[in-house]
């Protein structure tokens, strides 16, 4: 299924042993919510170590205990993370681990359960926008659509330098974002078989929301 998009230089499928280990245990129906948020905290961290590959440094004056040098840091402190909510606030803390200084911001998306079609609730973007490169977060790409409005959200309000991160993603809902949003990097923890007659992603790991706050 990868080499459908293996020519797509936007999109990122993680093949990292820890990164496929770790979305095993999240899979298993016996993982427990403690550990399963543990789990998505886990992988957005290694996620991220990945997306971040492409952050600018500048060299600054340090003095070690044994002379003065120019040492590289990371130019500017102008990142943002907007989780799709509820489900994406679970990979959230995993990246402000790697990046401290970023703003949060908030999308609230959710799916009608007949016919899976999306609707948008909140939104709320540190301003101003536009001169921040952004990672959207969000557990599942299943059919798409969340994601691509989310993205769309930001775009309008000024949004430009938008990056995608989830740990699941159906074929189905990666190829329509990648077709929605051409400019936009999009890295996947692991790439499923499909979806299901219900918009479920198989074999999939269930509802993340539910799975990671306890709910049903």
């Amino acid at each position: 299924m990868a080499n459908e998009f293996a020519d797509n230089k936007n999109i990122m499928i993680l093949d990292h042993p820890l990164i496929q280990h770790k979305i095993t245990r999240l899979r298993d129906k016996n993982t427990g919510t403690a550990e399963f948020r543990k789990l998505v905290n886990e992988i957005a961290m290694l996620m991220g170590y990945e997306a971040l590959r492409d952050l600018e440094l500048t060299d600054i004056d340090v003095e070690t205990p044994i002379e003065k040098c120019k040492s590289p840091v990371i130019a500017g402190r102008k990142q943002a993370i907007i989780p799709i909510l509820r489900a994406g606030l679970g990979m959230t803390d995993g990246i402000l681990a790697l990046l401290p200084t970023a703003k949060v911001g908030h999308i609230g998306m959710y799916r009608d359960e007949e016919t899976h079609i999306p609707h948008s609730y909140y939104c709320k973007l540190p301003d101003p926008i536009s001169e921040r490169s952004i990672i959207v977060t969000d557990p599942m790409l299943a059919t798409g659509g969340s994601a691509v409005d989310a993205i769309r959200f930001i775009k309008d309000r000024g949004g430009r330098k938008i990056k995608f991160m989830c740990i699941i993603a159906a074929p189905e809902g990666l190829r329509t974002l990648a077709e929605a949003h051409p400019d936009v990097n999009i890295y996947v923890g692991h790439l499923d078989r499909e979806l299901n007659e219900n918009a479920y992603i198989c074999p999939g790991l269930g509802d993340a929301g539910d799975r990671i706050f306890g709910t049903k």
